[in-house]
């Protein structure tokens, strides 16, 4: 093979190379746009396009990244939804997320990406399969470990989210794994951010139902008040308040 035929080779393998990088470019674009709208449909589509990338590049980061985050809202919106069958949905994409972001984490362990997304996706899993079955998988300890890291990289990532996962796993897991104060710990420093509240839903009734939980009248009476302030076009959260509510009569 004379100079010039492999100096040809390597122009026509960059060419495609850098058409490949800017077609992948322009379809975790439209992932982005799909997931700025959230709906099952929304999140399905985008899942797809993620796959269609890692087909073709299996080591790409965000697509890894963010087909585990199109798994998690795709099973936490069917369950919020209530759609015929939600637990076998969130145990499959559950499933299939966290072995995205665990791929998120193998290629980029010092960004957090990876970290959030697996520990949410062992969240819809555990709703799937139920949380006692994901801990006897041994999921307890790498769901911890993924929020910690995320808090320890940057706490304030997609919108302070590791330090309410880290307050609400200390708050779910059964007797006698679950620590109600370290839960108080966290669910207060969440309080202090920006995304607590309106139109934020879930803090305020995590926090409401952890005191709840805790009992006395100064927890029944602050439960009582955030659930009162709480504003939310979501039916799933208006259930949830009306539960809570219901509870504290």
């Amino acid at each position: 093979m004379s100079k010039f035929t492999k100096i040809g080779m390597m122009l026509v393998l960059s060419v495609i190379l850098i058409s490949g990088q800017a077609l992948a470019a322009d379809d975790l674009a439209q992932v982005d746009g799909l997931d700025d709208q959230r709906t099952i449909a929304n999140y399905s589509k985008s899942l797809e396009l993620c796959e269609k990338i890692l087909k073709a590049q299996p080591n790409n980061f965000e697509a890894n990244w963010k087909a585990a985050r199109s798994c998690r809202w795709y099973g936490e919106l069917t369950k919020r939804t209530g759609v015929k069958g939600w637990e076998d949905v969130c145990a499959e994409y559950g499933k299939k997320g966290m072995g995205f972001a665990q791929k998120a984490i193998d290629l980029k362990p010092d960004r957090p990406e990876g970290y959030y997304w697996y520990g949410l996706n062992v969240g819809i899993y555990s709703d799937g399969v139920s949380i006692i079955t994901a801990i006897t998988e041994g999921l307890k300890d790498k769901t911890q470990g993924s929020f910690e890291k995320v808090y320890e990289i940057d706490k304030q990532f997609e919108k302070a989210g590791s330090i309410l996962a880290l307050g609400r796993f200390w708050a779910v897991l059964p007797w006698p794994m679950n620590d109600k104060e370290k839960s108080l710990k966290y669910y207060r420093e969440y309080q202090k951010t920006q995304y607590f509240g309106n139109p934020h839903a879930e803090g305020p009734l995590y926090l409401a139902e952890l005191l709840s939980d805790m009992g006395g009248d100064d927890n029944i009476n602050e439960a009582k008040k955030l659930l009162a302030d709480l504003k939310t076009d979501r039916k799933y959260f208006q259930d949830y308040a009306k539960r809570l509510m219901k509870g504290l009569d």
